[in-house]
């Protein structure tokens, strides 16, 4: 599915525009919950292969309820703690790219960082 060349080009993306900007951890991931790129910024311990697993059924689960109220899909689903905030986008029909960020770093912050990461990603796998 990937090559080495994108999968290299896929980390500094999410390196270079991510995790340098702050965010905690990214999980770039297939729909069935397999892990393709995965970076933090050293300071976390997350189990990232059970947390995309749970990660691709939740958002399973929320495409299901898209569909029950009329909208084919929900390409973004934010969860907000009191330490921690998931960012869960899809890349592509077959991806899902998951920020985790603090609350020093503002959601319209994230959500631009990552929209200009998936177009980057999504330019990098269009010239695989």
């Amino acid at each position: 599915m990937f090559n080495q060349s994108q999968l290299d080009d896929i980390d500094n993306a999410i390196v270079t525009n991510l995790i340098e900007a702050g965010l905690n951890n990214v999980i770039f991931m297939d729909m069935a919950g397999n892990t393709i790129a995965k970076h933090d910024n050293g300071k976390n311990n997350l189990d990232s292969t059970a947390f995309a697993a749970l990660a691709a059924g939740n958002f399973a689960a929320v495409d299901a309820m898209a569909k029950l109220v009329g909208e084919s899909e929900f390409s973004l689903l934010f969860h907000k703690g009191k330490k921690l905030s998931i960012h869960f986008s899809k890349a592509d029909d077959e991806t899902l790219l998951i920020s985790m960020f603090n609350k020093e770093i503002s959601l319209g912050l994230v959500r631009l960082k990552v929209a200009d990461t998936i177009k980057e990603i999504n330019t990098i796998l269009a010239n695989g």
